[in-house]
């Protein structure tokens, strides 16, 4: 349950994504307390996710528990993550490479795609500004065995211009498809699941030329867990990704190819629930670019092993995890959690952890790369303190700090990319809650430094200060919502100031008869400008309608 989690957690839940009509995952990430997105201008470009004040690449993403952030240079694509085929979305803040080995810095975001209900069918259509275009076909069932489903979505548009020096328009578009099945056999469950997202993404060069690059995104995965004991469940995970990137004018590409088997067991006991487990992963990773061609294969194998324990007011998690990579050798992270509940309402928490990111290929062999580079090494602390009456209401108050070594930046003197930088993040966020019967009210604050260790320097593209307010209305079978997001002002490169705004998403659910319904979004309410990276500018006031059937 997600009430009993000692670390902070959030869920978007199935009804939040629908009600957003959000085009990509980064748009339903935006509006999250604690997470800064830095975005190249348009739909499809580049886009940057920083968590609690930690780079870009310090935040693992997964789908349905398979990590795609690739083994080339920069985050992982959730500007090519269709809401569409998501169910819901898992968030969880702070250092978590005890679970998750490599990357999992700054905190861990598990995208679940949609699975079957009993027997239903789903389609609509929609259209809006930028002359934008989607659709989307989903199908599936369950029975006593087993499931199966799946979910088309296409989505097309012209776009508008990214660049402030520049008028020409640049589109955009993406055909993604989930497929899945499961059957039960005995007292084992075998599952296979597809993602796979494609398409073009027109940009601007640095000349201010219109090109464009086409992309695809995959994940396969098999499943097999079994209940071994009354008490016991093992899991085993087969899993093949894909991450290409092909330039259009010219031949450059850049590519990561990462098959990994993930296998647990957990034994639950009367006040502990053990869990250990291993994990193999074999990556490669290439690229061409400016006729430099780089092909780099790595190896990396782990244990770990991870207690919970439920003792009256008490409870206790630690985890550690031992990582061999081929490159950096061996490698321990770890953290340990602890909660009390004072009372009824009040609940106390703690958490230590210690991660780590391995540098990928490019770091260690593209241009600039450095093959002696180490991993960047964090140690994180976090305390908290909820206020859970028992009603509607609940308050929280979240402090972290987090502290980055062997950081790497490029190195002027030396041309390469070196360890020789270090972040220190300190952050306060307090969240309150209301649930009633016909309405949801979230309200967060983030008071937050990531600095520079070393020149006590912001770090870029990241505010200082946010505020985010989320509000659902009930009105009979229909919904209103309100997202509002206030962020301060940035900094970028070149000593460039991105100035602070205030950014509003109106969105609507009208339910019809007959299982029709009808989806609307005003984005950008207050046709606010701002920027949330240097030269490029965001949507301004637009809107976007969808016209949806469902037949179960």
């Amino acid at each position: 349950p997600l009430a009993d989690a000692i670390v902070p957690v959030t869920v978007i839940s199935r009804d939040d994504i629908e009600l957003s009509l959000a085009k990509d995952l980064s748009e339903l990430l935006r509006f999250e307390a604690g997470i800064d997105i830095g975005r190249n201008g348009g739909p499809g470009p580049a886009t940057s996710l920083f968590l609690r004040g930690t780079e870009s690449n310090h935040t693992l993403v997964l789908v349905d528990g398979v990590r795609i952030n690739p083994g080339t240079i920069g985050g992982a694509a959730i500007q090519n993550i269709s809401p569409g085929i998501i169910e819901r979305v898992e968030i969880v803040k702070g250092a978590r490479s005890a679970l998750f080995g490599t990357d999992a810095i700054g905190g861990v975001i598990n995208v679940i795609t949609r699975r079957a209900e009993d027997g239903y069918v789903e389609g609509g259509l929609g259209a809006g500004s930028f002359a934008s275009q989607s659709g989307h076909v989903a199908v599936g069932d369950r029975g006593s065995n087993g499931e199966f489903g799946v979910n088309f979505n296409w989505e097309s548009t012209d776009g508008y211009a990214p660049r402030v020096d520049s008028e020409i328009e640049r589109g955009y578009e993406n055909r993604s498809v989930n497929l899945y099945a499961a059957r039960e056999i005995a007292s084992s469950l075998i599952s296979i699941r597809h993602w796979q997202s494609e398409g073009t993404v027109e940009y601007l060069d640095f000349f201010l030329s219109p090109v464009d690059q086409d992309y695809r995104n995959n994940v396969t995965a098999i499943g097999l867990n079994t209940t071994l004991a009354e008490n016991g469940s093992s899991k085993l995970l087969l899993s093949w990704m894909e991450d290409e990137v092909r330039q259009g004018q010219v031949p450059d590409f850049v590519r990561s190819e990462r098959m990994s088997l993930d296998w647990q067991y957990s034994h639950a006991f009367e006040r502990h629930k053990l869990t250990g487990g291993l994990f193999a992963v074999t990556e490669d990773a290439s690229s061409l670019s400016f006729g430099s061609l780089l092909d780099a294969s790595t190896e990396l194998h782990a244990i770990f092993l991870q207690d919970q324990l439920t003792l009256d007011r008490h409870k206790d998690f630690a985890a550690v995890r031992v990582s061999d990579h081929e490159a950096f050798g061996r490698h321990t992270t770890w953290n340990a959690e602890y909660a009390f509940k004072i009372n009824d309402a009040w609940t106390a928490n703690a958490g230590l952890g210690h991660a780590f990111r391995a540098p990928d290929a490019t770091d260690r062999y593209g241009f600039g790369g450095n093959p002696e580079l180490r991993p960047e090494l964090a140690d994180e602390m976090q305390l908290g303190l909820r206020y859970a009456p028992g009603g509607a209401h609940s308050l929280d108050v979240e402090l972290y700090a987090n502290d980055i070594e062997d950081l790497i930046a490029f190195d002027l003197a030396s041309f390469s990319l070196q360890n020789i930088s270090k972040a220190r993040i300190r952050g306060t966020q307090l969240g309150y809650e209301y649930r009633g019967e016909r309405v949801l009210l979230r309200a967060d604050v983030v008071r937050q430094q990531a600095d520079d260790a070393i020149t006590n320097d912001r770090l870029l593209r990241r505010a200082e200060t946010s505020a985010t307010i989320s509000l659902t209305q009930l009105i009979g079978p229909h919904r209103l919502g309100l997202s509002i997001l206030a962020s301060g002002d940035r900094r970028d490169f070149g000593a460039v100031r991105l100035p602070g705004y205030v950014l509003a998403n109106l969105t609507g659910l009208v339910q019809l008869n007959n299982g029709w319904r009808i989806n609307a979004r005003i984005e950008n309410l207050f046709d606010t400008e701002y920027r949330t990276a240097a030269e490029y500018r965001m949507q301004e006031r637009s809107g976007f309608l969808e016209l949806q059937y469902r037949w179960q």
